[in-house]
């Protein structure tokens, strides 16, 4: 007797595993920036990018896309992102580049956006990331490497000779929540729009 067979792919594939292996960058990431050893920050950050371009480009390439992967790739980028900048507050708020209502904004963001998309694709809408959203994630990491880059070098020395990094830091910064911002509000159009439609 025939069986039915499907070709899913296994859930412990490649792509999802370096998805994982992010998680735990991001767990070890807060433990770097808490005990302000900013140099392993650069480095533990660079991996989890490497890691995040990579599943992708593994998941396309061996043609094993995954519905786990597709929900679990954005959930760690989020937990990654909005858990370094929350953990940064007490270094930037001392100078005032980074304070509490600039992460809320980022936070609150990811959270309403987050949770948008998933009401709406359970609706079989398609409501995936367009080139805002892309730029956003872009300098939200920019961002933290400047950060990272500043603090690594700026202990012991004097403010001007940081002073080009500190205003790229700042730069930086402030573009990531243009973006952030921007691309949060172009998502509440498209779902408003979508909702009209549906409803008309």
């Amino acid at each position: 007797m025939a069986t039915l067979t499907t070709n899913k792919p296994p859930v412990l594939n490649l792509p999802n595993l370096l998805t994982a292996s992010r998680l735990v960058l991001a767990l070890l990431l807060f433990g770097v920036i808490a005990s302000e050893l900013w140099f392993c920050c650069v480095v533990v950050f660079a991996l989890a990018a490497i890691t995040d371009w990579l599943d992708g480009y593994l998941a396309r390439k061996l043609g094993i896309s995954s519905a786990l992967g597709r929900n679990l790739d954005p959930l760690v980028d989020k937990v990654l992102i909005c858990g370094a900048y929350i953990f940064l507050i007490p270094f930037g708020q001392k100078d005032g580049w980074l304070v509490p209502w600039m992460v809320t904004v980022v936070v609150a963001r990811e959270l309403i956006i987050t949770s948008l998309r998933s009401f709406l694709e359970n609706q079989g809408a398609t409501f995936g990331a367009d080139w805002l959203g892309k730029l956003k994630m872009g300098l939200q990491c920019a961002a933290l490497f400047a950060i990272f880059i500043y603090l690594s070098i700026a202990t012991g020395v004097s403010e001007e000779s940081v002073l080009p990094i500190a205003r790229t830091r700042d730069g930086l910064v402030w573009a990531m929540l243009a973006a952030t911002a921007l691309s949060g509000l172009q998502y509440l159009v498209r779902a408003a729009l979508l909702l009209k439609s549906d409803m008309g």
